[in-house]
């Protein structure tokens, strides 16, 4: 049996971030510019998952892409750039008046959720600008950007967070267990002295 990946060379060139490729194909009849792979996966979304820039600018220019459009899985590719740490790709994407930069994967999880469970603080920092990102969203288990900060030990992001007034520092996940609980559990010493310091 052949299997069929789906994938193309546009595919290719927008992972390994070769922009003169990029601009070629996107320029031939017949590209689909926003054909999925087996995994629903965009060139798009391979271009700001791998934080090629320079790929990203040259999809983004274009009218024919939709740049909010989600994989197999939900995520979109200010979810994908969010959740690698990659911020000049996070800079770009919300620029366009199609992107949701709070929108949920299948489980819930938004692209401010991604980059707090990875210790993106910059990322972070660049999410809690805008006003239509809740800094509290928690996704389907309960778990909050705080609560997932918390889990991993990631201070940075846990002062982040604190720093808003629209952040509940006490908020339990499905389980009941609130990010002092997580923090402790794991060890993470300095994220206990934020929460235990909090307010």
């Amino acid at each position: 049996m052949i299997l069929h990946f789906l994938i193309t060379g546009l595919h290719c060139a927008s992972y390994f971030g070769i922009d003169e490729i990029v601009a070629t194909l996107t320029e031939t009849r017949g590209c689909d510019i926003d054909q999925g792979d087996c995994m629903g996966v965009t060139p798009l979304m391979w271009a700001a998952q791998q934080g090629n820039q320079g790929v990203v600018r040259l999809l983004l220019a274009r009218s024919d892409v939709n740049i909010d459009e989600p994989d197999n899985f939900g995520q979109t590719p200010l979810w994908w750039a969010s959740y690698n740490g990659h911020e000049g790709v996070v800079r770009l994407l919300p620029a366009r008046d199609d992107v949701n930069p709070d929108k949920s994967d299948s489980s819930g999880r938004t692209p401010l959720w991604g980059a707090s469970c990875n210790g993106h603080k910059g990322v972070v920092n660049l999410l809690l600008a805008r006003d239509d990102v809740n800094p509290d969203k928690p996704h389907s288990s309960g778990q909050t950007p705080l609560w997932a900060a918390s889990f991993f030990g990631h201070e940075g992001v846990v002062r982040l967070l604190l720093a808003r007034g629209d952040v509940n520092p006490d908020e339990p996940e499905r389980l009941g267990q609130t990010p002092l609980w997580s923090a402790s559990e794991n060890g993470h010493e300095g994220v206990v002295r934020l929460l235990e310091g909090y307010g």
